[in-house]
């Protein structure tokens, strides 16, 4: 970070800002798992923890959509694929908004780890087909179902022709990822301003609020000198609870109301990193990776 290229926003932002709602589906009964156990963590069938989830498609994503509306927020959602199977009110919902939509995998229960090369190879191709067919849109990035993956993956992701990967947690700003064909990047994430640990580590909304705007200011500081990335990951049984639904209100005030914040999609934050400053990182990458060969 400290010697990197300095990466410009669009109308000189300092901060590029993505929202992902996480549009997820649990399977009652999901297939066995050569590598993991299956999910959940109790035998079959596992009914608190997945009638906690079915909650976020029944109802919080509706209180979530009002809100979301309110502020005009244009969405990333990270969205289990079979969601515009099973929930098509969901689907089109999305759709009607032209939110951007994010593979998180076809079904969260289903996860990469144990997949052949052709195999995900497949998985891939199901789901640009899958996303063309519902929206029309063209799939650009991945969570990876479960946030699981193979060491195949951004090879066959770039092969898809996906430009952006979102399981990397390990950056403020956009990085490349070598691949052996095409461009691929990683766009920051968010493990930490993320409900599901928040929140199943006991701390209240309050708590989570608190976080959410201390990220923005800093992050927003450090913005003045090279643009930074600031995601904010959501899950509709979490966030879409009565209890805390005003707690989103107050963080899309918060987060919403500076001029020089970029609202962006995480596509949107890929491809101008990829037209503006891509090249350039990777020749600074280079540089690095050769004085520590000479050393």
């Amino acid at each position: 970070m400290a010697d990197r290229p300095t990466i410009s926003w669009p109308n000189d932002a300092k901060l590029a800002l993505w929202i992902a709602p996480n549009i997820e589906h649990y399977e009652y009964l999901p297939p066995r798992d050569a590598l993991r156990n299956p999910w959940p963590r109790s035998p079959h069938p596992e009914v608190q923890g997945y009638s906690h989830r079915d909650y976020g498609n029944r109802v919080g994503f509706w209180r979530m959509l009002e809100v979301l509306d309110e502020h005009n927020v244009q969405c990333t959602a990270s969205t289990n694929l079979a969601v515009f199977e099973h929930y098509p009110d969901i689907g089109k919902a999305m759709a009607d908004r032209g939110w951007e939509i994010m593979s998180h995998g076809i079904y969260n229960t289903r996860y990469l780890s144990s997949l052949s090369e052709q195999e995900e190879r497949d998985f891939y191709i199901d789901c640009v087909d899958t996303l063309r067919r519902h929206t029309g849109q063209q799939l650009k990035g991945m969570l990876g179902p479960a946030v699981s993956n193979t060491i195949r993956t951004p090879d066959l992701m770039a092969e898809a022709g996906l430009i952006y990967h979102a399981d990397w947690l390990h950056d403020d700003q956009p990085i490349p990822i070598k691949v052996n064909n095409g461009q691929l990047v990683s766009v920051p994430y968010s493990i930490e301003l993320n409900d599901v640990p928040v929140f199943l580590q006991h701390h209240d909304t309050k708590d989570f609020v608190e976080m959410v705007k201390a990220q923005f200011d800093t992050l927003y500081e450090e913005g003045k000198t090279s643009g930074r990335v600031m995601a904010l990951a959501l899950h509709p049984y979490l966030m879409g609870m009565p209890h805390r639904i005003e707690g989103l209100e107050e963080i899309l005030d918060y987060l919403l109301g500076r001029d020089d914040v970029w609202q962006a999609t995480a596509s949107q934050i890929a491809e101008h990193f990829i037209d503006h400053h891509y090249e350039e990182f990777v020749d600074h990458a280079e540089v690095i990776s050769a004085v520590r060969d000479a050393s």
